[in-house]
C-alpha cells in the first residue's frame, strides 16, 4: 500500500471540481493520506474538503508556506507528513493538471525500473522537455522549458519518488524540475513513463473547461455511471446527487454541475462547470463560462464567452454578461457588453 502522497496546490482559489478527482485515484491505488501543500488560507480548502474526506475515508492535511518554497521546497516542509519509516514511496502531483491518472501503472513501472523516482511524461507543449530512453525509460536529461528543441516528451506533473529524493531537497526555495531532477537524471536514477490517455493543464480557465470536455470523454469511452442521463441531457454532463435540476431545463454537452445546486425550469447550461451551491434561476443560459460557489444567475440572464463568476457573485435578471472576470462577493445589475474585471 502506497500511504502518502503530496499534491501541490499553490492557490486555494483554483477550481476544485476536477482536483477531487485526484484524490479519488489515490484512493482508489491504496494511498491512505492526502497532504496539500498550500502558501495561503489551508482552512479555505479543507472546509471544502472535510465532508469528502469522510465520504472516502481518506485522511487530508495541509502543509503551510509561510514564503514561496518553489516546486521542490514544499517536499522538504512536509518531510515529516511524507515518510513513516517503511521506505515505500510516495507521489507528487501537480494541482493544476488533468489525465486518466493511471497511478497503479505508475506503481508498477516504478518497480520494474529500481530507480529513484519515475516521472510521467506526455506530448511536447510549452512545457518542460524530458529526454528518454524510448526503450526503458530512463531519462537522460531534464529540460525546464527548453527556448530549443531538445526531445519530444513533456513533464506532466505527476511523480513517484522514494523516500531518498527528500535527502536531496534542503528546507529552501528550490525547483524540483531545474535542481533536483537533473541531478537524479545525471546519476541514472530518473525514469520516465509515457503517459496513456488525455493529459491537460488547467491552470487558466479556458484550458479548464477544455480539460473538464477532455476528462468527460474519457468517462463515456468508459462507459462510466458518473454521466448523467435522460430528456434534458445533451451530450456529456454530470450532476451531483445533490443537485436538483427543474423541468425543462436542456443542459449540456460538456458540463459539471456540483453539489446543492439548483437548476430551476427552462436553464439552458453548456461548456461551463456550476460549482457547489450555486442557483441558476429560471430560463437563464450559460455558455463556456465557470459559476463560482453559491452564486446566483437570475432569470432570463445571459453568460457565456469564458466569464468567471467569484464565490458568492450574484447576476441580475435579464442582465447579460459577455466574458471577463468577477471577483468574489459581488453583485451585476447592468450587462457587460466586452470581457473586462470586475473587481
Amino acid at each position: 500500500m502506497y500511504a502518502f502522497a503530496l499534491i501541490r496546490f499553490p492557490f486555494v482559489n483554483q477550481l476544485l471540481n476536477l482536483f477531487v478527482l485526484k484524490i479519488e485515484a489515490l484512493k482508489a491505488i491504496g494511498v491512505t493520506e492526502v497532504v496539500l501543500a498550500i502558501n495561503y488560507q489551508p482552512e479555505v480548502m479543507l472546509n471544502f474538503l472535510k465532508d469528502f474526506e469522510s465520504k472516502l475515508g481518506i485522511k487530508i492535511t495541509c502543509s503551510q508556506e509561510t514564503e514561496p518554497l518553489g516546486t521542490a521546497g514544499p517536499l522538504a516542509l512536509a518531510r515529516d507528513k511524507l515518510v513513516d519509516g517503511s521506505g515505500k514511496p510516495f507521489f507528487v502531483l501537480n494541482s493544476d493538471v488533468i489525465s486518466d491518472y493511471p497511478l497503479k501503472e505508475m506503481i508498477e513501472f516504478h518497480q520494474r525500473h529500481g530507480g529513484e523516482a519515475s516521472i510521467m511524461v506526455d506530448e511536447p507543449s510549452k512545457y518542460g522537455v524530458v529526454v528518454m530512453k524510448e526503450s526503458t525509460g530512463e531519462v537522460d536529461k531534464f529540460v525546464e522549458k527548453p527556448k530549443l528543441f531538445v526531445g519530444n516528451k513533456i513533464n506532466a506533473g505527476i511523480y513517484l519518488l522514494n523516500p531518498s529524493v527528500l535527502d536531496r531537497i534542503e528546507l529552501k526555495p528550490t525547483s524540483i524540475e531545474k535542481e533536483v531532477f537533473p541531478k537524479i537524471a545525471s546519476e541514472k536514477k530518473l525514469f520516465a513513463m509515457v503517459l496513456p490517455g488525455f493529459w491537460m493543464d488547467i491552470g487558466q480557465p479556458r484550458d479548464y473547461i477544455t480539460g473538464l470536455r477532455l476528462y468527460l470523454d474519457s468517462l463515456r469511452k468508459k462507459s462510466s455511471s458518473k454521466l448523467a442521463s435522460g430528456p434534458h441531457i445533451v451530450g456529456n454532463v454530470i450532476v451531483d446527487e445533490t443537485a436538483k435540476i427543474g423541468e425543462g431545463c436542456l443542459i449540456g454537452p460538456d458540463v459539471a454541475i456540483g453539489p446543492g445546486c439548483v437548476v430551476e425550469a427552462g436553464v439552458r447550461l453548456s461548456r461551463c462547470t456550476v460549482m457547489r451551491g450555486v442557483r441558476i434561476k429560471k430560463h437563464a443560459c450559460v455558455s463556456s463560462s465557470i459559476v463560482g460557489w453559491h452564486s446566483t444567475v437570475g432569470r432570463w440572464a445571459r453568460i457565456e464567452n469564458m466569464i468567471i463568476l467569484g464565490e458568492d457573485v450574484h447576476v441580475g435578471d435579464e442582465v447579460y454578461s459577455n466574458g471577463g472576470v468577477v471577483l468574489p462577493h459581488k453583485e451585476i445589475k447592468s450587462s457587460i457588453l466586452k470581457p473586462e474585471i470586475v473587481m
